[in-house]
């Protein structure tokens, strides 16, 4: 008998036996284990997919460490290995993968959850327009009680739609609406980055938040966000500075729409000295050539929002021109005018969108590179690599299982290409968090979505009639 070479890829992969053979065919079945959001500490194993997707070069073929026919084994929320012919532990759940695809749990990198209360609003309005009527108006007349409720339901809506990590970019909030807020995101058992801000006034606010409401939560981090312009230079290095004190990275939206520019957010950055590698920059669509220069000089990250970005007629994202200098950047979804959680629909426009301006098929992103951009890229932007955006052992298992044998998927062909230009949220038919099994046949674990949905109606209501003066 032969046995496989040892090498790092195997050894990674946690290795110990002959790969079986490839070439399994026929329809996934249903897992032989019913659904249920822990595993009691045994772990799961998902068996015999047919493509799985690492992420990591080193595990796999290709920038996207590909491997077919392969097991992932997931114990103690961590990702134990990836490979062929795992050997599941006693008593784990294991998951029959056959014609399934696996990949990591996408990333959301900028996303303002409670604008759930405003989709579809202020259709006819640019950015500007949209943050009068429909932004700026709405959110002072949620309270406590409606925020959880519109927060829960968009959680609820990205993680069953893949996205097992979220970057929420929190407005100015009191400290009641705040643990609502919290709450909503840490009851729906997705990972998140609390990207919270506050008035000049309230700043004390911002490390108490951090400190009673995220630190104990183990899914929790923070971010300190902020509004760039040369106007308000003290205060963003007061922000700045708490951020230092917190060991947090800072958040802020930058030249999103051409009036920006007015404010000259990226000198503000500057002399305010948060330009650097612990900055997150939103949108970023009106740089000039000097600017993406500088961003890339410094190691300043980007989250790119291509369908609110199109929605509010506030131009295109050069990222190509990022890239080429090498400009880390990941995909978000941007809340509100982003109307619903889709990143299979994010990646196809931000793929789309360069192909449309540059017409060239082969511009950044390639399909190959969006997936990234969803998963490890992101990750990377948040200095989260470490933890999750790929399937490495050793990671936390934030996993995706997608099930292409649905009428919009089919037949294969390119499954890479596939995820991209086909994908949508049903085909997500099992999502893990931390370990977590959150979805499962298609449906998420343990959660009443008539209900969810019954209360954020309510909350609608209250919101409606709080905007018409009869609030009650």
């Amino acid at each position: 008998m032969s046995f496989p070479k040892l090498t790092r890829r195997t050894v990674l992969a946690g290795l110990g036996s002959v790969p079986l053979a490839a070439g399994i065919a026929g329809a996934a079945p249903r897992p032989e284990a019913p659904p249920r959001p822990g595993d009691g500490g045994r772990g799961t194993l998902l068996r015999g997919a047919d493509l799985v997707l690492t992420m990591d070069p080193d595990l796999g073929k290709g920038e996207l460490g590909a491997l077919e026919n392969a097991d992932v084994l997931i114990r103690g929320g961590r990702l134990a290995a990836v490979g062929h012919g795992l050997t599941a532990p006693a008593g784990a759940r294991v998951i029959d993968a056959r014609g399934r695809l696996v990949l990591p749990g996408f990333v959301d990198l900028h996303n303002h959850l409670w604008q759930s209360s405003i989709r579809g609003g202020c259709a006819d309005q640019d950015l500007n327009g949209w943050l009068a009527a429909c932004n700026r108006s709405t959110l002072p007349k949620i309270d406590p009680a409606d925020m959880y409720r519109f927060v829960h339901l968009a959680a609820l809506d990205a993680l069953q739609a893949g996205v097992t990590t979220v970057v929420d970019w929190v407005h100015a909030i009191p400290y009641d609406t705040s643990e609502s807020y919290v709450r909503a995101l840490d009851d729906t058992g997705l990972r998140f980055v609390y990207a919270m801000t506050q008035n000049a006034g309230t700043i004390d606010l911002i490390p108490r938040v951090k400190k009673e409401l995220l630190d104990p939560l183990p899914l929790a981090s923070a971010q300190v966000s902020v509004h760039a312009g040369m106007r308000a230079v003290p205060e963003l290095r007061r922000f700045r500075e708490v951020a230092d004190d917190l060991g947090t990275m800072l958040n802020s939206h930058v030249l999103e729409h051409r009036d920006d520019r007015a404010d000259d957010p990226i000198r503000s950055l500057r002399e305010a000295g948060a330009f650097g590698p612990r900055l997150l920059m939103n949108h970023a669509i009106h740089l000039t050539d000097e600017e993406i220069a500088l961003t890339a000089d410094h190691d300043v990250r980007v989250a790119h929002c291509p369908l609110s970005n199109m929605r509010l007629a506030s131009g295109i994202m050069p990222l190509p021109a990022m890239h080429r200098r090498g400009v880390r950047a990941g995909l978000g979804h941007d809340g509100g005018t982003n109307d619903t959680s889709d990143m299979f629909n994010v990646m196809k426009a931000a793929v789309g969108l360069q192909r449309a301006r540059h017409e060239d098929a082969e511009i950044h992103p390639t399909i190959p590179a969006v997936l990234r951009m969803a998963t490890l890229g992101g990750a990377e932007c948040i200095g989260m690599a470490d933890q999750v955006g790929s399937l490495t052992p050793g990671k936390r298992a934030d996993v995706l299982v997608l099930d292409p044998g649905t009428l919009n998927f089919a037949p294969r062909f390119d499954w890479v290409s596939q995820i991209v230009l086909n994908g949508q949220p049903p085909n997500v038919s099992y999502v893990f968090v931390d370990g977590q099994l959150r979805k499962a046949h298609g449906e998420l674990v343990g959660v009443d979505t008539e209900e969810v949905v019954r209360e954020a109606e309510r909350a609608a209501g209250h919101v409606r009639d709080a905007r018409a003066g009869t609030a009650v």
